[in-house]
């Protein structure tokens, strides 16, 4: 393939990655960022003595990381520092009941023997049909662009019709498991996508092992590194970035892009556009009214997004023994939580409360003897039903008094920084879709597979990126995101 002019909208995981791949290809590429700064929704945030991580705050997979910079022709050891941690989680119960997952599986079933001892061999069991449903949708979904003919027919379909679509993660979880600790701890991690472990197929299951049996990492320094790691091979490898440039529109002529126009008007000529803006976005905004026809937009209306965050970053003047690197406070009633968010689209009264404290990791990230709390609820996408502008403060409050009354005694008074992030905040600052954090939910039986693939099919030289897209959100997919567009670049380009 010749070289060629190539633009990509946004500077967020998906935009780096792709920016990399196409620049190793020998391509002129242009990354145009809305923001001052590189990441997205993985950003950081430094006030008073703190630093806090805004995104993600744990990595999986990171083979697909490291085969990134392996296909640009570098070591990602050379970029950045990954290491396990260890334990993976602590999980808080109202009853008082404390568990501690482990990457060390004898720890963890040490754990379980006191926690759940009727449920020891099960969770083994469990792990084994995670494992299963890992081997038999990794070359069907996560690592195939499932775009054309030449996809389909290197599916294993026996495998296809074996990926537990048909029942949801909860009543799979609940046949495993007796124990209703264990019963809440494997259907939270339907959330990692933005999903309710009620409505979601049990494909999802797979999760579980993903970071159970693989592996839970740790970007030292904080997960902002990956950004900055990527930002400096882009640019090691020739990409111009512009930042605080903000793209309009996608210009398209005779259903082909020919430009991408900011918002001082400027028009920018492209032979190809990457867009790394969520696909609703690309579709419903970006693109001219005639670009694609009513029923694709009507499909990507119709997608429902995943749900979004409410965030809070505390940097306290103490440490509570209790919390380790990551955290999380579960509800008594972990089925009303999800019906608030995903039904009422509403806060929940009595929410699940996920705390990741790198301080634990890095100590430098706080004041000295102090800590910095990532606090993260989950939140309905944005709606009527719900606004951010009367109840933030209020919700602000309300979390720190729960988690004063789950055991981190004197929260309030030990406050030195404190900032908050809403779902409309999402919205304004990284265009995602009704201020989604995890791109589409799958909460129904073939969601998964119907998200918007990484080509237009009704604009040549489209392509796209994200945790919107396939294969889906979080670290590793994104990036899987990033190796489908540029694999279809060279299949059709």
């Amino acid at each position: 393939m010749n070289a060629k002019n190539i633009h990509v909208i946004g500077a967020g995981l998906g935009g780096l990655a792709i920016s990399c791949l196409l620049a190793s290809d020998g391509h002129r590429v242009t990354v145009f960022e809305k923001n001052d700064s590189p990441g997205g929704k993985i950003n950081q945030v430094i006030a008073d003595g703190f630093r806090f991580d805004t995104g993600p705050s744990l990595m999986t997979m990171p083979f697909v990381l490291k085969e990134l910079f392996e296909r640009c022709g570098f070591r990602a050891e050379d970029y950045i520092n990954l290491k396990p941690v260890e334990p993976i989680c602590r999980y808080f119960y109202q009853d008082g009941t404390v568990f501690t997952s482990y990457q060390d599986l004898d720890n963890t079933l040490d754990e379980l023997s006191q926690l759940a001892p009727v449920d020891v061999d099960n969770y083994i069991k469990f792990l084994d049909y995670s494992s299963n449903l890992y081997q038999r949708t990794k070359d069907a979904f996560l690592f195939n662009p499932l775009y054309g003919l030449k996809d389909l027919g290197n599916l294993n379909l026996l495998d296809f019709f074996r990926i537990d679509a048909f029942h949801t993660v909860s009543d799979r979880v609940d046949e495993y498991f007796k124990s209703p600790y264990l019963r809440k701890f494997f259907k939270r991690f339907t959330t990692y996508n933005g999903s309710s472990p009620y409505q979601a197929p049990a494909t999802l299951n797979v999760i579980p092992y993903v970071e159970l049996s693989m592996g839970g990492y740790y970007v030292d320094g904080g997960m902002y590194a990956i950004v900055t790691a990527l930002h400096r091979l882009a640019m090691d490898l020739g990409v111009e970035f512009r930042f605080n440039s903000d793209i309009k529109r996608i210009k398209v002529l005779n259903k082909q892009v020919e430009s991408v126009i900011d918002s001082e008007g400027e028009k920018h000529t492209a032979d190809l556009v990457v867009s790394n803006s969520d696909a609703a976005e690309t579709y419903l905004e970006l693109l001219g009214e005639d670009a694609v026809s009513e029923s694709k937009k009507e499909n990507i209306e119709n997608l429902e997004p995943s749900c979004s965050g409410f965030v809070l970053l505390l940097g306290i003047n103490r440490r509570y023994e209790q919390l380790r690197h990551h955290n999380i406070f579960f509800s008594e009633d972990y089925e009303l939580e999800f019906q608030k968010i995903f039904r009422e689209k509403v806060m929940p009264e009595d929410p699940t409360i996920y705390i990741a404290n790198t301080s634990a990791s890095n100590p430098e990230h706080a004041i000295e003897g102090g800590s910095n709390l990532f606090v993260l609820v989950n939140a309905p996408y944005l709606s009527e039903n719900y606004n951010w502008d009367e109840h933030s403060e209020a919700y602000a409050s309300f979390i720190i008094s729960e988690l004063e009354k789950r055991g981190l005694e004197n929260l309030s008074s030990s406050i030195v920084h404190q900032s908050h992030i809403t779902p409309a905040d999402f919205r304004e600052k990284y265009r995602s879709n009704r201020g989604s954090i995890y791109g589409t939910s799958s909460n129904s039986r073939f969601a998964a597979f119907l998200r918007p693939r990484n080509k237009s099919r009704e604009v040549k030289g489209l392509y796209l990126t994200g945790g919107s897209t396939h294969p889906g959100g979080g670290i590793p997919l994104v990036i899987l995101s990033a190796f489908h567009a540029m694999e279809l670049i060279r299949r059709y380009e």
